[in-house]
C-alpha cells in the first residue's frame, strides 16, 4: 500500500464518519469527522510538496547558496 492510498483511506473513513455523525444526528462524530477529513487532505498536501520538493532536487541537483 503506498503512501497516497493510504491518505485516501484515511480521508474516506474521515468522510464516513462525518456523514454517519450526519445521518444519526450526532453532531460530535459528525464534528470529529469534518476534523479528521480536514487533517487528512493536510498530510495528503504536505506529502504532494514534500514529493515535488524531492523532484526539483533530483531534476535539477542540491545547488547550495554562497554567501
Amino acid at each position: 500500500m503506498s503512501l497516497m492510498e493510504k491518505f485516501n483511506l484515511r480521508e474516506l473513513k474521515a468522510r464516513a464518519k462525518r456523514q454517519m455523525g450526519h445521518r444519526i444526528g450526532d453532531r460530535r462524530l459528525a464534528a470529529e469527522g469534518r476534523t479528521e477529513e480536514a487533517e487528512a487532505k493536510l498530510l495528503k498536501t504536505q506529502d504532494e510538496i514534500l514529493e515535488a520538493v524531492a523532484e526539483m532536487r533530483r531534476e535539477y541537483g542540491l545547488r547550495r547558496r554562497l554567501r
